[in-house]
């Protein structure tokens, strides 16, 4: 795949708190609904999402909980269901990466061999806590995201699901970034 591509899709995700804000400004949410819906279904074409590559079926399981949602706003013409989309995906993260503690290597470990081949035991472990953290970090922002879309104005929704917890995000990536480098000093 063309960078361009990548780019575009990965921009298209991180903004979609911003564009559906921007959108419902001028449209009804069934139209902005529609949108969504033929996006999803060209983007998907029975293929599984790059980022849950090995579960399939929770690859799919995103695809249909996002049509669930963007189809239920069409019919409803209901906003509401279009701003439970970054809520579902924290949520389908913290399956992620949950899972990946059941069933070891964690997706932080899988990340750190690609650099680190043969990772010593006690950068298993940390890579084992720090799936924990970001675990921790996807109930607690599925959680700001659930109440921003069901009880808090379109604005503070946008707000928090297009710019907060990007901030937080990379806070958390900053923070750990930095705690590695001091626990690790020899491995750069």
């Amino acid at each position: 795949m063309p960078f361009w591509r990548a780019g575009a899709r990965v921009a298209l995700a991180l903004g979609y708190p911003i564009a559906i804000y921007l959108a419902l400004l001028w449209f009804e949410p069934r139209w902005v609904a529609a949108v969504v819906v033929a996006l999803i279904l060209l983007r998907w074409r029975g293929r599984a999402l790059g980022m849950f590559a090995g579960l399939s079926w929770l690859s799919h399981a995103v695809i249909a909980g996002s049509l669930a949602l963007s189809v239920g706003a069409a019919v409803a013409n209901d906003e509401t269901l279009l701003r439970l989309y970054p809520a579902g995906i924290s949520l389908a993260l913290l399956a992620l990466f949950g899972l990946s503690l059941r069933t070891p290597p964690s997706i932080v470990e899988r990340i750190a061999r690609l650099s680190h081949p043969d990772l010593p035991e006690e950068a298993v472990r940390y890579t084992r806590h720090v799936t924990e953290v970001w675990c921790g970090f996807f109930v607690i922002n599925a959680a700001i995201s659930i109440w921003s879309a069901l009880a808090a104005s379109r604005e503070v929704w946008a707000v928090y699901n297009g710019f907060i917890v990007y901030l937080a995000m990379g806070t958390l990536f900053a923070g750990e970034w930095l705690l590695r480098r001091h626990l690790f000093p020899h491995a750069r």
